[in-house]
């Protein structure tokens, strides 16, 4: 008997001067409760908002596949960020017309089809803000010459 489990993954990433120096935070909570239960941040050296973003994504989907290996394909994940470019692309909606969007939509499409199903969701900003603050922890800690913990 498989017992389905869903989680959210919130991501957000950001851009100091686009580009400039960037970061990404991701928060993976239990849908359930609500709990967090996992978060991740780092600084990724200069980038754009958008490469930063797609690492947000990356980063979260990478941390629901550490905390249910082996049992992923019973696992459903709803990612929720404030990216509409991202949301749109990775739902199929918006072609990837940018050249380096590309090989990390693909990156999250290969970790994505490990689940049994992601569903992408975009939120406003301000209902973003624990990945935004994680995000934010790893500029700071970058620019202050440190790796976020």
């Amino acid at each position: 008997m498989s017992t389905e489990r869903t989680l959210i993954v919130e991501a957000d990433g950001g851009s100091r001067g686009n580009p400039g120096p960037a970061g990404y935070g991701a928060v993976v909570r239990d849908a359930a409760s609500g709990r967090v239960i996992a978060e991740r941040a780092a600084s990724i050296g200069r980038a754009t908002n958008n490469v930063a973003e797609y690492s947000g994504l990356i980063a979260g989907l990478r941390a629901v596949a550490e905390l249910t290996a082996p049992s992923t394909g019973s696992v459903t994940v709803e990612v929720r960020m404030d990216s509409k470019l991202v949301v749109e692309q990775m739902s199929g909606r918006w072609k990837i017309k940018h050249p380096s969007m590309r090989p990390l939509a693909e990156e999250a499409t290969g970790l994505a089809r490990d689940f049994a199903a992601v569903r992408y969701r975009w939120i406003p900003r301000e209902r973003n803000g624990d990945a935004d603050r994680l995000a934010n922890e790893a500029m700071d800690a970058a620019a202050a010459g440190r790796t976020w913990e």
